[in-house]
């Protein structure tokens, strides 16, 4: 098993504070840390909303089982890449770090500058807003009610993991257990609880005859979505070369389980058709076998799931930015790190600010979250085809490198996700509207930041 190596050795020498002192990540995270980081991110909202678009566009049920194993195939594979990425090079940077030595400079700017200031940021404020429309459910505040809640939710998660690593990670590993616990608890009640059959949901007039498979896997990814995160932790996790990858297996097999059975359940209380019609398929499922309570109850649950992905993305969003920090001047406060807390508290600060303002944007055009979906989703994928690239870079640049774990198959493997990430990447154009637009202008906005950028006095060490 490999040592941990040192992240101040795989970047730039940049003189800062965190250097000066040789402050670095310490390795914390155990194989149970980051399988709950993992599939607290990946289990999100969007089990409890993109069903009901699948089905739509699925002509059988047998067709909506299928997509979601494929979903979860392709999900593999890229973790698999990131598997090979983050234990050759572990560093708290994670795709920035990969990017960097694959392209150069001027790319990891581009990166770290879109996860500044759209990727983890709008992800936040995005499952900020979820929060905070079933939390509304429950309480309402007012006419903004979901903004305020996502503006507390940011600032209270901000706060939680500047307090330290230790209370980040066991916070995400409790809401974990809550989030899994209560869509176990969906599909215990759909699958054993008898039910209206299908009255849940006033369905349409017709399904599809065929299956559009493009919208299914779009709907598919997206949901899947959020596994990298991991990436960004690999500098602190305890044995990376064999927890790393075992962990990201054993998340997504399990990711792909649990989808599986609520998609089953969906099916059996509501009907194929019934799911279709839902506009929040969670809640007519619950209500159609508990009544409303069951309803109350599921959107309990939506914000528990919303409120665990975005303590993970917060804890792993700002490694990013405190790497980015790390290796260019413009930009040396954000790259300190506490060692007293094993925390980047300037990243962090930064972040929560800039997710707030998200929050503001959703919450001036009235549609916070399908605001930040169309803003987060080209970048996104973008991104995802330039980090599976730099894994046959890396390969050919650096043959004889110790690779504690290499991804299977290669190179059908890494060819896999590069390809699906390029479709996802045109459909999210596609198919969204001014959001996606100006998450671009956002990110043509830091390349003419970087005209301006003043380039670091040391190239990056090995």
């Amino acid at each position: 098993m490999p040592p941990v190596r040192d992240a101040s050795t795989q970047s730039s020498a940049t003189p800062n504070a965190s250097r000066a002192t040789g402050a670095r990540p310490s390795p914390l995270l155990s194989t149970l840390d980051v399988m709950a980081l993992v599939v607290g991110i990946v289990i999100g909202a969007g089990i409890f909303s993109a069903p009901a678009l699948i089905a739509a566009n699925a002509a059988s049920l047998d067709h909506i089982l299928i997509a979601w194993v494929v979903g979860g195939a392709i999900s593999l594979a890229g973790a698999m890449c990131y598997a090979e990425l983050a234990t050759t090079y572990p560093d708290a940077g994670g795709d920035y770090h990969y990017l960097r030595r694959a392209f150069g400079e001027r790319t990891a700017f581009l990166f770290a500058w879109a996860r500044l200031t759209i990727i983890p940021t709008g992800s936040i404020a995005l499952l900020g807003y979820v929060f905070g429309d079933y939390a509304s459910q429950i309480h309402s505040l007012g006419p903004y009610s979901a903004a305020i809640y996502a503006a507390i939710t940011v600032v209270a998660l901000t706060i939680l993991n500047i307090v330290g690593l230790n209370a980040g990670k066991w916070t995400q590993n409790f809401l974990t257990v809550l989030e899994v616990g209560g869509v176990l608890f969906i599909i215990g009640a759909g699958l054993l609880m008898d039910s209206a059959g299908g009255t849940g949901a006033v369905a349409p007039a017709g399904l599809p005859t065929a299956t559009n498979w493009g919208l299914v896997l779009i709907f598919v990814m997206l949901t899947y979505g959020g596994w990298n995160e991991a990436a960004y932790v690999s500098a602190e996790v305890v044995g990376p070369g064999r927890n790393l990858p075992r962990a990201l297996f054993w998340s997504l097999a399990l990711v792909t389980v649990v989808y599986l059975l609520v998609n089953l359940a969906y099916a059996k209380v509501l009907g194929l058709a019934g799911v279709a019609a839902s506009n929040a398929v969670a809640a007519d499922a619950l209500r159609a076998v508990m009544g409303e309570n069951g309803a109350r109850i599921i959107s309990a649950l939506i914000a528990i799931s919303a409120l665990t992905s975005a303590n993970a993305t917060v804890l792993t969003g700002a490694r990013t930015t405190y790497a980015f920090g790390r290796d260019e001047p413009m930009f040396r406060v954000l790259g300190r790190w506490d060692t007293r807390h094993h925390t980047p508290t300037n990243a962090l600060l930064v972040q929560g600010l800039i997710a707030l303002a998200l929050v503001a944007l959703g919450a001036a055009t009235r549609s916070g979250f399908a605001t930040m979906v169309e803003y987060t989703a080209p970048v996104f994928w973008l991104f995802f085809v330039l980090t599976g690239m730099a894994l046959f870079v890396l390969r050919r640049q650096e043959p004889a490198r110790p690779r504690p774990f290499s991804v299977p198959f290669y190179p059908f493997t890494p060819l896999l996700f590069c390809g699906t990430s390029a479709y996802l990447l045109y459909a999210s154009i596609m198919h969204t509207g001014v959001g996606a637009f100006t998450g671009l202008a956002v990110l043509a906005l830091g390349a003419l930041v970087l005209l301006f950028r003043r380039r670091p006095t040391t190239v990056p060490a090995e």
